[in-house]
């Protein structure tokens, strides 16, 4: 079960990297307004991927669920050490409630570019942040259940 954990895992990584790719344009910009290349950049990237996407970005959450249950299975079969299950699920569920909670309404929120500019860029700011903290969970996860796959 470890594999389809870390496969879920790491797809769910690949994905907060390519997020964190755009995500980065707003790193180091200060406290400022951004610019709108970058606003738009950013924009543009959670339009496509929140909204124009469909049905693919379905995939995401499926991962997010996959994974969830894989670990519920680890779990409920003993198939890992018990403080590895949880600590699995733990991670699994902080990132995935932050996700759904926060950041996918925020990036479909920025996506629409509804909002006045200063506003956007508090958004595309605080996207960061949320991916940058899911980023370390997914990372953590992954690597404890590749760990306690090898011993």
């Amino acid at each position: 079960m470890e594999a389809f954990v870390a496969v879920g895992g790491g797809f769910l990584l690949a994905v907060l990297w390519f997020d964190l790719m755009f995500d980065l344009q707003a790193h180091g910009q200060g406290d400022a307004e951004l610019p709108e290349s970058v606003l738009a950049s950013i924009a543009d990237y959670y339009r496509r991927v929140t909204t124009t996407a469909r049905p693919m970005n379905r995939l995401v959450a499926a991962a997010m669920l996959w994974t969830l249950a894989a670990i519920v299975v680890e779990l409920a079969t003993n198939d890992v050490a018990a403080w590895v299950g949880w600590a699995s699920l733990t991670l699994a569920v902080v990132a995935t409630a932050i996700g759904a909670m926060r950041t996918v309404p925020a990036a479909v929120r920025l996506g629409a570019r509804s909002d006045a500019a200063d506003e956007q860029s508090r958004r595309a700011r605080a996207i960061l942040r949320e991916h940058a903290v899911c980023c370390v969970l997914i990372a953590a996860l992954v690597t404890l259940q590749l760990v306690s796959a090898t011993s």
